[in-house]
């Protein structure tokens, strides 16, 4: 069946922590759980000279701040939630209010509101540079400058060495303090919102909202930016310096790293793969191609993306590829149900990936009519797809074949016995069955399903949207008039069911309807 994608898909975004495991049987998205918290421990002071940035672990506090983003984003289970504000954690690392955090906590949001210890009022901020595959971003704050700051430490990062977390976990505005050790000097980081060669694991517990916070030492010097947890596990990873060293003065620069501009994270359910967008920076490219929140990246330079579940083969892309190189996208979008594609940093915008209406529009005659559309249902509610309003006699029947039950029906038109008995009345028939999948190889129920005697064969195509997969035919010249015939046999990734759709197309109005009812028809088992 088609993606449901909020039974599906789990995809925190922006503050929350996740980790993605994928193993033999799947990828699984763990949300970190919140045990009790760890206590904050006070670590002997240690002054650093010859630096102006805060030297001991009780001053570090001064130079952590609480992020504020608020905007719309758009989520798989929730939809679009408008307005909304989420919270993260970030550090200065220069006087004048440069601070780093992580990508998804500020990519797409319109405001973003700084809390800096000592001011009673938050700052405007603006984010200067971000990179998607390493999930860092750098802000500029707004204010007088002389804002505390941190320095990256500059010794070996080893297994064992004592490290705390900074930041403001949950949106408390309390700042919190854990601490612990570096666990595993190089953890995979290759997850669902990111891919890092490698990340540091540690034993200082994080929760949501401390995303983009500092992991320090107990001099008060950055060797990580927190960025998630299993909390069941008691399991935290961190951006390493060394990361953020190969990437953090671009982004100060003012320069993207491995980055479209979106806000996202990849999925796969067993039906569709892709990057699930929750937000688009403005003016990004993803922003000009027309990319918007709820959109799903399935496809760039021709390859499926997160099919393991991580942002690996996305990122390796952008890897492969200059910030302003040309790169060819697919788009689904669920909000109307289309198949798009077009290119990053080239011209034009998302077009459909295909359409009917336009391939054969001169086939059909031009009535200069549209439709409107709406949502039709069997009578067991299995099977829907969106047909034309007009279309007002539905028949949602079980599907009778060779005088036996096989599965679900529903057939739609604007007078059925016409739909049925003449070649001049538009209409669809949409089936779906189980049984006849033991009866017919693939290709069979088009054998099955000839027009020979009153239609010309223009041939059999391969079929593939999103889901399913399979063939169709076209037949032209039905009964001596213009009307077109389409009939399409495609199976869901598992072949658990046939899907058998059948479109008579009389005007070029009913080729629009012939892209909707293919973007729309969806088999749901609940």
């Amino acid at each position: 069946m088609k993606p449901r994608l909020r039974r599906t898909v789990a995809v925190v975004f922006s503050f929350a922590l996740v980790v993605t495991a994928c193993s033999a049987g799947g990828s699984t998205t763990t949300t970190a759980a919140a045990p009790q918290a760890s206590s904050t421990t006070a670590a002997p002071t240690t002054t650093v000279p010859g630096s102006d940035a805060v030297s001991n672990l009780q001053d570090v506090r001064d130079a952590v701040v609480r992020i504020v983003a608020e905007g719309s984003f758009v989520d798989p289970v929730e939809g679009l939630v408008s307005n909304s504000a989420g919270s993260g954690s970030g550090f200065i690392i220069d006087p004048s209010g440069v601070a780093v955090t992580n990508n998804h906590v500020v990519t797409g949001a319109a405001i973003l509101r700084v809390y800096v210890e000592g001011d009673d009022e938050p700052h405007n901020a603006r984010v200067l540079g971000v990179s998607e595959c390493s999930d860092l971003a750098v802000i500029q704050i707004d204010g007088d400058g002389d804002f505390p700051y941190l320095a990256w430490f500059d010794g070996p990062i080893t297994a064992g060495l004592d490290i705390y977390a900074a930041g403001f976990p949950l949106g408390d505005p309390e700042y919190t303090l854990t601490e612990g050790i570096v666990s595993k000097e190089k953890a995979s980081g290759e997850s669902s919102w990111s891919s890092i060669d490698s990340v540091l694991e540690h034993t200082a517990q994080i929760l949501p909202g401390n995303s983009g916070g500092p992991l320090v030492t107990d001099d008060g010097r950055v060797v990580g930016i927190n960025y998630a947890a299993i909390g069941d596990l008691d399991i935290q990873y961190a951006i390493s310096r060394d990361e953020a060293d190969k990437v953090v003065d671009q982004l100060r620069a003012g320069t993207d790293v491995t980055s479209i501009g979106v806000n996202g994270e990849a999925f796969t359910n067993g039906d569709l793969s892709g990057i699930w967008v929750a937000a688009v920076e403005s003016g990004s490219p993803a922003d000009r191609l027309g990319i918007t929140g709820g959109d799903v990246i399935t496809k760039m330079e021709g390859l499926e993306l997160a099919t393991d579940g991580t942002m690996a083969d996305y990122c390796d892309i952008l890897r492969s590829n200059g910030p302003d190189e040309p790169m060819s996208v697919e788009i689904v979008r669920f909000d109307t149900q289309e198949v798009l594609e077009g290119t990053l940093n080239g011209d034009g915008g998302l077009q459909l990936a295909f359409s009917f209406a336009d391939e054969l529009g001169s086939d059909v005659a031009d009535t200069g009519t549209t439709y409107t559309y709406t949502e039709v249902r069997d009578d067991d509610g299995i099977l829907v797809m969106q047909v034309p309003t007009t279309w007002t006699d539905i028949d949602g029947r079980g599907w009778e074949f060779d005088g036996e039950i096989v599965g679900n029906t529903i057939v739609a038109a604007p007078n059925l016995t016409d739909f049925y008995g003449t070649w001049t009345t538009p209409g669809v028939f949409f089936g779906a069955s189980a049984v006849l999948t033991e009866r017919y190889a693939p290709g069979g129920l088009l054998d099955v399903y000839d027009f020979s005697g009153e239609c010309t064969l223009d041939g059999r195509y391969p079929y593939e949207d999103p889901v399913y997969s399979g063939d169709y035919t076209l037949w032209t010249n039905c009964g001596g008039t213009d009307t077109l015939f389409v009939v399409i046999e495609a199976y869901p990734p598992s072949g658990d069911f046939v899907a058998l759709v059948q479109i008579q197309v009389v005007t070029d109005a009913d080729l629009d309807a012939l892209d909707t009812i293919l973007a729309s028809f969806d088999v749901d088992l609940g």
